[in-house]
This record gives C-alpha cells, sequence and structure tokens, in this order.
C-alpha cells in the first residue's frame, strides 16, 4: 500500500552531516554503481522482491545555467535520447491519472513503471513524471518515497521536491515523512553530497522556502551561490531573489539588484513594487509603475493592485490627486477592470479615498464576485456608516466566511451599536463559525459601548470557558470592558496582576485611568498614574503614550491642580509630546484655562507648531471661562481669515460669548447663528438653541426667544427648558419662568442630572411628595446623585469639603472662623437666601443648611491658609448658589482678600465686594 503518512510540521534545523539517504552506489564514485538487491516502492499495493538489474548509465542531461524553462520537470525534455513505447505509454498513463485526478489508476502506472523501469534506457526521466504527479496530488510523502527509492536521482528529481516542501505554507515549513523530517533545505543539503549541480529551479525552490520562513540569512547564503555557480543572471533566480528581499525587510538591497539586473519582465517589476508598498515607499512604487510603462512593458492584474494598494494606503504622489481615477482608467484600457483582484482593490481604494455610490457602481459590475469582493464591499459600507446598507448585504451574501463577521463585528463596534453587535456575536456562536482574539476583543468593545455589567460578566465567563489563550490584547480589552460596565474594582485587579510585562501596559493603564476618570475620581487618577510612573520610570520598556498624558493633564485641570499640571507640562516637554503631538498640547491649553491661568494656556497655544479646531475651541473656551466674550468673537475673526473649518461645538461657544460682551451683540448672535448652515453646512442641534436661548434671555429679547421656541424645527428638550428657567429666574420673568418649569415637569427623566433637576423644581415649589417620589425612582434604577463639594489645593494635597462636614482635620478651626466672618458679614449688610434650600425644614434649620455650605467651608480654609496677598483659589462642582456668592461679595471686603472661585459656568473673582460675573452667571 501507498504510504499514507500524515505530514506534519517540523521546526527549522540544521542538515545533520550523519543524515543521509542509502543510494545503491557509493557516493565517491557515481559513474560506477553496484549492483544489489532492492524492495520496490510500489503505492497502494503490496510490496514484493524484485531481482534488480544492474543500473543503466547515467542520464546524459543537458543543464544550462540560463535555462529559459517554466518547471523543473520541463528542463529534462531537452535531453536527446529518444523516447521508447514503454516510456509514451506509461506517459500517458500518468497524465490520463492527472486529468481524472484518479489515485488507483496512479498506482497502478506506479506498478508498472516498476516492473518496465529495468527495460528503459532513462527511467529516471519517467520516475521525474511519477514524482510531479504525486506532487500535483497532495501526496509529498509518496512523492518523498519515491526519491529515496531512485537508483539514480538527477537535479529535477530533487527541484522537483524542493519546490514543493517551499510552496507548502506551513509553520515550520518541513514534513515528516515516516520518521526523517524533510525540507526544501535538508534536500538541498542531499543533493550536493551526492555531487549534483544545482541549477535555477534548485536555487529558486531554496529562495521561496526562505521568503516563507522570513529567513534572510538564508537568501543572502543561496544569492551568494547564485554568483558562484553563474546562475544569476537567470530571470528566475533574479526574481526569486527580489522577492526575497522584498518580503525579508531588505528594501535597499531590493532596489540595488533591480538595478543590476539586466533582464527584467513583468514578474520583475511586479515583486520591486510589492515590496516598496510593504516598505510604506508608496511614492515610489508609483514612480515604478510609470518607469516600468515608460520601458514598454504593460501592467498585469497583479502591477494594477499592487499600485492601488500604495495609492490607498499612501497619497496619491506622482499621479497627482486624481491618482486612483488613473489607475481605474487604466484597467479599463487593459480590459481588466473586472479582473477578480484588480476589482477587489479597487474597492479598497474607493473605500478610503471614494464614495459609496463609487462602490456600488464597480461592484454591480463585477460578473464574478468572490467572497473576499463581498467582505470588501461589506467593509465599505461599514466605513461610511451605512450600518443597514451593510446588514441588507450581509443578508444578500451567498456565502459567509469568518472574516465577514468580523468585519461586521468590526462595523457594529466603530459606529456604536453594541446591541445589535453582541446580536450579531450570539448568532455567529450558534453558526459554530470559528472565533480569534479579534473576535473575542470586538464583542467586549460591543458589551463596553453598551455598558451592561451583567452581559460583561457573561462574556467575560465565556472568555475563560472557550480556552482562550491568555495575551495582552484579550487582558486589556478585559480592563476596557469591565471598566466602562461599572465594574471598576475587577479591573483594577487585573491591572494589578498584568502578566505581560510591558507588551500593551500602557494600553491597560490608560482604560484604568479612563475609569476613573469617567466616575469622577480625578485624586485617584492622579495617585494611580505617580504611583505606576515612578514603578515604570527606571524601565527601559515604559514609554508615557500621549493617551495617558491627555488623560492626567485633564484630571489636572479638573481638580486646578495648577502646579501638578505644570509638572506633567514639563514631563510632557523631556518626552516630546508638547511639541509633537497635537492631542497634548490641546488638553494642556484645556488644563491651564481650567486652572485660571490664562496667561500660560495663550503661551501654550501660540508655541504650537499647527493648530486643529480643538485647539481653537480650546483657546475660546479658556477666554469663556472668565466671561471674556468680546475676545471669543475676535479669535473668530482670526480663524475666518485663516479659513479654518469650525465645528458644531465652536458655534455653542460663539453663541454663548455673545452674553458676554461689554455691548448688546444679539444681531451678532444672529449673523452667527445664521451662518452655521448657510456658510459651514452645519445642522444647529440643541445645545445651540439652548445658548442662543440665553443671550436672547439675557439681553430681555424675551419676544425673540418665544419666536424662536415656537419655530425651532426640533422638539425642545430638558437643554433648552433648563436654559429657558435659567435666564428666567435670572431676569425676572416669572410667567416664562413658569412655563420653563411646566414644560421641564413633563418630560420623562433619562438621567440622573435631569433626576435632580425636576425633584429640585417640585421642592421649591413646595411639592415635597413629589420631589421625594422622584428621588425614590432615581435611586431604584441604581442612580444616584453626585455629591456636591468644594475644596481648596495647598501643599500639593487637595483638600476636599462637603456641606456641614465635620471630616477635615482642621474642621475646629475652620468652623470657628467661618461663624465669626458670617456674623460680621450680617453686620455688613449680608442675608441669607433661604430660598436656596430645597428642604422641608424650619427656617432656622434652613439658615443652618445655608451657612455652611461646601463653598464656604473652602474659601474659609483657604482664607486660613493662604498667605496675606495670595489669591485664594478653590474649585466647585456644581454652579455656584446665589446665597454663597452674596457671602463671597461681603467676604472679600471684610477679609480684604482676593477669592477665586470656579463652578461649571467660569470663574468668579471677588474683589472688594465685586464679582468678574457682573452677577451673571
Amino acid at each position: 500500500m501507498a504510504c499514507t503518512t500524515t505530514a506534519t510540521t517540523t521546526p527549522f534545523i540544521s542538515v545533520s552531516p550523519s543524515l543521509h539517504l542509502s543510494y545503491p552506489f557509493p557516493l565517491s564514485n557515481p559513474a560506477e554503481p553496484k549492483p544489489r538487491n532492492t524492495i520496490s516502492f510500489l503505492p497502494h499495493s503490496q510490496s514484493s522482491h524484485v531481482a534488480a538489474p544492474p543500473p543503466p548509465p547515467p542520464p546524459r542531461l543537458i543543464l544550462t545555467p540560463h535555462s529559459q524553462h517554466t518547471s523543473p520537470l520541463e528542463s529534462q525534455n531537452d535531453s536527446p535520447i529518444p523516447s521508447p513505447p514503454h516510456f509514451l505509454h506509461i506517459l500517458s498513463l500518468l497524465k490520463l491519472a492527472t486529468r481524472h485526478k484518479s489515485i488507483h489508476l496512479l498506482s497502478a502506472v506506479h506498478a508498472l513503471h516498476a516492473k518496465l523501469s529495468h527495460q528503459m534506457d532513462d527511467p529516471t526521466r519517467l520516475t521525474n513524471h511519477l514524482i510531479s504527479v504525486y506532487i500535483s496530488f497532495g501526496l509529498l510523502s509518496d512523492a518523498q518515497k519515491v526519491l529515496d527509492e531512485m537508483p539514480l536521482p538527477n537535479v529535477v528529481s530533487f527541484s522537483l521536491l524542493m519546490s514543493a516542501y517551499a510552496k507548502q505554507q506551513r509553520n515550520g515549513g518541513g514534513f515528516r515523512c515516516g520518521t526523517r523530517s524533510q525540507s526544501a533545505v535538508r534536500l538541498f543539503h542531499i543533493m550536493r553530497k551526492m555531487c549534483i549541480q544545482p541549477n535555477c529551479f534548485s536555487l529558486v525552490a531554496l529562495l521561496t522556502d526562505s521568503m516563507r520562513r522570513q529567513n534572510p540569512l538564508l537568501g543572502r547564503e543561496v544569492h551568494a551561490l547564485a554568483i558562484k555557480s553563474c546562475l544569476d543572471s537567470s530571470i528566475f533566480v533574479s526574481n526569486a531573489l527580489l522577492g526575497v528581499y522584498a518580503k525579508c525587510g531588505g528594501t535597499d538591497v531590493m532596489m540595488q539588484l533591480f538595478e543590476e539586473i539586466g533582464e527584467r519582465d513583468i514578474f520583475s517589476w511586479n515583486t520591486v513594487m510589492l515590496g516598496l508598498t510593504e516598505g510604506s515607499r508608496y511614492d515610489e512604487a508609483l514612480d515604478k509603475f510609470r518607469e516600468m510603462q515608460m520601458s514598454g512593458i504593460s501592467g498585469d492584474h497583479y502591477s494594477i493592485s499592487t499600485v492601488l494598494t500604495a495609492l490607498t494606503e499612501g497619497q496619491c504622489g506622482a499621479f497627482g490627486g486624481g491618482g486612483g481615477g488613473a489607475i481605474h482608467a487604466y484597467a479599463i484600457k487593459s480590459g481588466l477592470e473586472l479582473d477578480m483582484v484588480v476589482s477587489t482593490a479597487l474597492l479598497g481604494f474607493y473605500m478610503k479615498h471614494g464614495s459609496v455610490d463609487d462602490m456600488l457602481d464597480l461592484f454591480e459590475r463585477m460578473s464574478i464576485k468572490d467572497t473576499s469582493a463581498w467582505n470588501s464591499m461589506l467593509n465599505g459600507l461599514l466605513q461610511f456608516g451605512n450600518l443597514n446598507s451593510a446588514m441588507d448585504m450581509f443578508d444578500k451574501m451567498p456565502k459567509r466566511d469568518f472574516f465577514t463577521y468580523n468585519s461586521l463585528l468590526s462595523g457594529f463596534s466603530k459606529n456604536g451599536e453594541g446591541e445589535r453587535g453582541l446580536d450579531l456575536f450570539v448568532q455567529m456562536i450558534n453558526r459554530g463559525m470559528p472565533i480569534n482574539d479579534f473576535t473575542l476583543t470586538r464583542c467586549m468593545d460591543l458589551c463596553a459601548i453598551v455598558g451592561d455589567g451583567k452581559k460583561s460578566e457573561q462574556i467575560h465567563g465565556f472568555v475563560i470557558k472557550c480556552g482562550c489563550k491568555a495575551s495582552a490584547w484579550i487582558d486589556s480589552a478585559l480592563i476596557d470592558m469591565c471598566a466602562k460596565c461599572g465594574r471598576t474594582r475587577d479591573a483594577h485587579e487585573m491591572f494589578e496582576k498584568w502578566p505581560h510585562g510591558a507588551e500593551m501596559f500602557t494600553e491597560a493603564w490608560n482604560n484604568v485611568l479612563s475609569s476613573l476618570q469617567r466616575e469622577g475620581r480625578p485624586e485617584e487618577t492622579l495617585k494611580l498614574f505617580l504611583l505606576r510612573w515612578k514603578e515604570g520610570e527606571s524601565s527601559a520598556s515604559f514609554y508615557l503614550s500621549e493617551f495617558v498624558m491627555t488623560t492626567t493633564i485633564g484630571e489636572c485641570g479638573v481638580l486646578g491642580f495648577t502646579d501638578m499640571g505644570k509638572q506633567m507640562h514639563a514631563l510632557t516637554t523631556k518626552s516630546g509630546l508638547a511639541c509633537n503631538d497635537l492631542y497634548v498640547s490641546n488638553s494642556l491649553i484645556s488644563m491651564y484655562a481650567r486652572c485660571g491661568d490664562l496667561k500660560h494656556a495663550r503661551k501654550v497655544f501660540d508655541e504650537m507648531r499647527w493648530h486643529d479646531q480643538v485647539s481653537w475651541n480650546a483657546l475660546m473656551r479658556a477666554h469663556l471661562l472668565n466671561w471674556q466674550g468680546d475676545t471669543v468673537l475676535a479669535l473668530w475673526s482670526q480663524m475666518k481669515k485663516l479659513a479654518l473649518k469650525p465645528d458644531p461645538f465652536t458655534f455653542v461657544l460663539l453663541i454663548t460669548a455673545c452674553r458676554h460682551t461689554t455691548r448688546n451683540s444679539v444681531d451678532t448672535c444672529h449673523e452667527i447663528f445664521l451662518s452655521m448652515q448657510t456658510a459651514y453646512n452645519i445642522r444647529p442641534r440643541s445645545e445651540h438653541y439652548a445658548a442662543m436661548i440665553e443671550v436672547l434671555g439675557f439681553w430681555e429679547h424675551f419676544d425673540q426667544v418665544e419666536e424662536l421656541l415656537n419655530n425651532m424645527p426640533l422638539k425642545p428638550d430638558a437643554s433648552i427648558w433648563r436654559s429657558l428657567l435659567n435666564i428666567c429666574q435670572l431676569k425676572s420673568n416669572p410667567g416664562l419662568e413658569k412655563y420653563a418649569m411646566q414644560n421641564l415637569l413633563a418630560l420623562e427623566p433619562k438621567n440622573e442630572s435631569e433626576y435632580i433637576l425636576a425633584s429640585n423644581l417640585y421642592a421649591s415649589s413646595s411639592r415635597w411628595y413629589c420631589s421625594e417620589k422622584l428621588r425614590e425612582e432615581m435611586r431604584g434604577k441604581g442612580m444616584r446623585k453626585r455629591p456636591v463639594r468644594s475644596w481648596f489645593v495647598h501643599a500639593n494635597m487637595v483638600h476636599p469639603f462637603y456641606s456641614r462636614d465635620n471630616t477635615h482635620p482642621s474642621s475646629k478651626d475652620v468652623y470657628r472662623g467661618l461663624d465669626v466672618l458670617i456674623l460680621e458679614c450680617m453686620k455688613n449688610g449680608y442675608e441669607p437666601d433661604t430660598s436656596c434650600v430645597l428642604h422641608e425644614v424650619e427656617e432656622y434649620q434652613k439658615k443652618h443648611f445655608l451657612l455652611y455650605h461646601s463653598a464656604k467651608l473652602a474659601v474659609m480654609y483657604g482664607i486660613l491658609l493662604a498667605k496675606p496677598g495670595v489669591l485664594v483659589q478653590v474649585m466647585k462642582n456644581v454652579r455656584l448658589c446665589r446665597d454663597c456668592h452674596s457671602f463671597l461679595k461681603h467676604a472679600s471686603v471684610l477679609t480684604g482678600r482676593h477669592v477665586s472661585l470656579r463652578d461649571t459656568t467660569g470663574f468668579h473673582v471677588f474683589r472688594n465686594g465685586e464679582c468678574s460675573c457682573g452677577d451673571s452667571w
């Protein structure tokens, strides 16, 4: 029976000198073989002992170094030896077996060949054909045994098997035949020991093996052998050498070799263009395409697909802005537009540089669509955000593979469709589709979008049960999912046990920092950053990414921690991020702005090499926090001169700025609002209408406010009614205030802030039962009110205070000092505004609640600690109430101190009884 030993892969190892094949003649004198009895290998039949006659003399093969044959087998057809009838008969039977893919016929022909080989003058030629047929059937172990049984193998025999082994894409590149591991390199060593000189096909096989293994050392050794053997001038060898250097990172050597080649064909040009493209040298690849055309060689489907890849990944380079269109036209002219490879490459180009219509038009004209083309079209629709169209195409696909599902999962993740993506993942599992690390990470990303803690636990369990090998990618995605699904403790535990060293550490670190940032825990964020930074500072593999730095810099801004922010600035400058990374520079502007250091914010902006929309928005926001509306409008004039395109948030800032100008800016506000659609094609959203209402109400154009409410194209939401309520309370318009309150209470609360607002509105109108009912409903949904707190930064420490808080170590001194200051302020005209207390208690209790708000406690602590003449800077996480605002104006007069308090609207700087906001916050 034929050998059916399963081929397995083995790692690449050096050839051992002791490992050799048995031959019926001594290697030292191959011209005089000694006769002996052999056992013929009869595939798929019983072996029998056959007495072999003395072998014939070696065949006279004419092999030239510059052979232009297309396969090793064809090179032996140049022999002048005539073919006997047995040879032609067996050869025709081999062709018949190949045509019908019949293993049984092949076995019979092999047996016939074994019986008649001694009657042939040149059995080696026919045996080589037999080897070739076994290889075409994929029976490499059988082909290897035929080679082992050959009395006189030649260079063609070895080249056939070497090529077969080299072309197999197996890990390690080797196969196991019996107990002997075989590979192209091992066969080559055996061939050389038999004193058989290699030809160009032998070297091409070795170079192919070098490419498969990504082994540049082997490629260089074969290159040296080719030069020594005078085979380097063969176009086949030259092209294979170009391929080795292209695949193994030797692009410069590849280019040098290409220039030295005397004869170039289409394969030479294609290999060079592919090497340049894979080396990200896109412009050079495009230049080579033009040179190829100028040399008189027309591009084929491979040339066009390669140059399209260069255009997709890089710039249009030598082809100008219409590079893709020019190549598309070339493909049409060449009749290759609808070739499967070219069409798929065109789809990839239009996906990045074209439109959905371009892709659909090309896809509809494709006569043959394989799964790769369907997947490319699906990716294109997802890239452009057409989820519904992508799902329709998914339903129409005749065949879906592993990549189809992964592409769709990735598309759902990028477009924020968490629930639909998880449903598809369940469908994928139910249909038995294979999954890999990419599938699992996309699934965890989708769960993070949904933010469901229960589902995250189920997916976490599935990852463990499916036997997925622990990797940095998987663990990083798990940390991110847990952090975004409310499982911060689990995320911290996984991060503390991080087992992958420096790999993906920064990504996992940023995920944990971001989770703390989302939960409003800036002190813990900075603490974790400093802890890990000190631990990793001494490690050579440790680095600070722009994501980590923007997160920590942002938290310095939240806390108003100026000293820490300056240290972060110095750290980014030292690492080169401050000058080279736009995100870090923008975060520095925002940080200094939120710390009240407008001078440094402007300095960072001026020192930036380039600016984007976020840079200008950050600078505008910095001035707006200090109520400098005229400066914001001046910056807008600069943006228009520079022809910079604004984004929707820019217009929110511009409209809000019209409220804080030195003169009535209603007309300017109208112009800005109308220009959104007419000049910049930006449709106004609810935040724009809310800002517009505040501007009109501030300048007391309430008739225009009502007109805007009646004519706006969208239904007013909570933000619009809240803006109307605030401005009516500021400007004392009870009619519209009541109208705004009624509409706010009619809305269904969607988040904790809307619940708190509605509860406070009920409380302000003494509807205590409704207020408490809303709070109970809020607690039932797992929502909680964010504690109101104020804090003062001193000696690199954050000192937080809460209303009626006694937990601070210096609380006794703070309360004692505050009691004295309150009495002095009352003597100076301060009267507590008990309407700010939204609790059902007696009047004297309301005053007690009011007098010990967190802002008063924090300011008092700052006055006690700060040196005379130093600005007392306090931060508050909600809007400053009217009573605290009035108290701080009186306190600034009595203490002679300047107090800066930042709330959610901006900076209130109290000096000599006046506030920088002009009492219009």
